[in-house]
């Protein structure tokens, strides 16, 4: 009977250990999930979502500019029917679907086909169809530019009014920036930043309503809730490296002032001005045809396609 007793205790101090251990692994899971969480950018370099939020809130403020600049997409009707007829573009969404649907479904298809990867051989020509191509013949992946321009393409194709936007941290020594587009949605009135790399991503505010880049930016500043979405919903992993990701490259951006198909493509002429939106004071290094602190004319809504 003592030796019974015995056993019976060893196993309730087991157990009730495992519980205990258990309890604080659960605890320790929340507690990170709730501080603000390390990005590893480079293996022997670390740094924390508060820094990144810090030089946000303490940049300079944008302020109207003198130097008048006009963000557009030129239509080029031909080439976007391609396009649509080669991706079979209407077979992705209903088409009586409003744009946001349709730029999830456009964003999705990319995403789910195309990984990420940082590419050794760099394609001849930037478009849709070239890149879809160079992912079966010579690379299955690619990085966030070329994930950006192809997905343009095919918002362009699919009638949907959209940039591709570098975004880019304040630390001049961090080489790595990001990629994403930008999609107009007329049912809102407002601009949505969709991204096909890293798995797929967006933002939302707290009624789910799709959050832009500036939007995004404030809302670091004012610690003002925000949603993101991995996998466009269908994920839940890595949501805390992503938020902070997007934090450190949200200090300034740059897209090109008139934008259309091939617009990278080497031989491209009359490429245009290359616009860079950074807060007053603060000096890019990359080089650029304009600088500016002029947020509106950046951000603009778009006032009608140019034509060819």
């Amino acid at each position: 009977m003592k030796l019974l007793w015995k056993i019976v205790r060893t196993a309730l101090v087991v157990i009730g250990a495992l519980t205990l251990a258990f309890g604080a692994l659960v605890f320790y899971q929340l507690r990170i999930e709730k501080e603000p969480v390390n990005i590893n950018i480079y293996p022997n370099r670390k740094c924390l979502f508060t820094e990144y939020v810090d030089s946000l809130r303490t940049s300079g403020l944008y302020m109207a500019d003198t130097l008048k600049i006009h963000m557009t997409s030129v239509r080029d009707s031909a080439r976007a029917r391609q396009i649509k007829d080669y991706f079979h573009l209407d077979t992705l969404y209903s088409t009586d679907a409003d744009t946001w649907t349709k730029s999830l479904a456009i964003a999705a298809f990319v995403a789910s086909n195309i990984p990420h990867a940082n590419q050794s051989v760099w394609p001849e020509e930037l478009n849709a169809i070239y890149l879809w191509e160079y992912t079966k013949n010579t690379e299955p992946a690619f990085n966030c530019r070329l994930h950006s321009i192809m997905m343009y393409d095919l918002l362009q194709a699919a009638g949907i009014e959209a940039r591709y936007i570098t975004c880019m941290p304040q630390d001049r020594n961090d080489n790595d920036c990001h990629v994403v587009n930008h999609v107009w949605l007329p049912e809102l009135h407002k601009w949505a930043m969709i991204d096909s790399d890293m798995g797929g991503n967006w933002a939302a505010d707290e009624n789910g309503t799709p959050l832009s880049l500036p939007e995004i930016r404030e809302r670091y500043i004012s610690g003002e809730a925000m949603y993101y979405h991995p996998e466009y919903g269908k994920a839940t992993g890595k949501v805390n490296e992503y938020y902070s990701y997007i934090a450190k490259n949200t200090y300034w951006f740059s897209c090109w002032e008139t934008l259309h198909f091939d617009q990278e493509s080497p031989g491209t002429e009359d490429v245009g001005r290359y616009i860079h939106l950074v807060p007053y004071g603060f000096e890019p290094w990359i080089n650029g045809t304009v600088v500016t602190s002029d947020d509106r004319q950046f951000w603009a809504a778009p006032d009608g396609l140019a034509s060819e």
